[in-house]
C-alpha cells in the first residue's frame, strides 16, 4: 500500500475530521471567551476594584525613562522590564471561564450518554431452513 493511500485513509477517518472540527470551533470559541472576558467581565471587575483597565496594572522593574508615558505598551516599547500582573489576571480569568465551560459541556455529554442506554436488539427471525431442519429433527424423535 502506497504512502499516499495510507495518508488518504488516515485523513478521512472520523477521528481526524472530528479533531479538525474541534480545533476550528475551539479557536473560534476561544476568541468569543477572550472578548467576553476583556470587553464585558474585566470592565465590571475593574469598576468594582477602582481600576478600569486591568491590562495597565503593572510594576516597572527598572527606572522609567523620562518622557515615557505611564502605560504598559509605552514602557514595553521603551524596553523597560515590567511585571504585568493585570494582563496575567485577565488571562487567568479567561482560562478559568474556558475551563468551566468545557467542564460543563463534558458533564452534559456524559450525562446524555448515561441517559440513553442502548435497547437490547431483537434477535433476527430464524431462517426457514433452520426451522425446517428443526421440524425434521422433532419428527425423527417421535
Amino acid at each position: 500500500m502506497g504512502m499516499l493511500q495510507e495518508f488518504k485513509e488516515f485523513a478521512v477517518k472520523g477521528n481526524v475530521i472530528d479533531l479538525a472540527v474541534g480545533v476550528i470551533i475551539g479557536g473560534a470559541f476561544g476568541k468569543i471567551v477572550t472578548s467576553m472576558v476583556e470587553d464585558v467581565i474585566m470592565p465590571i471587575v475593574g469598576s468594582i476594584f477602582g481600576s478600569l483597565d486591568f491590562t495597565n496594572l503593572f510594576i516597572p522593574l527598572a527606572k522609567v525613562p523620562e518622557g515615557t508615558a505611564p502605560t504598559l505598551a509605552a514602557l514595553k516599547a521603551a524596553g523597560v522590564p515590567t511585571l504585568a500582573y493585570g494582563s496575567f489576571i485577565t488571562v487567568a480569568l479567561n482560562f478559568t471561564i474556558m475551563a468551566f465551560i468545557i467542564f460543563v459541556m463534558v458533564k452534559q455529554i456524559n450525562r446524555l450518554k448515561r441517559q440513553a442506554p442502548a435497547a437490547p436488539a431483537e434477535p433476527p427471525p430464524t431462517p426457514e431452513d433452520i426451522v425446517l431442519l428443526r421440524e425434521i429433527r422433532d419428527s425423527l424423535r417421535k
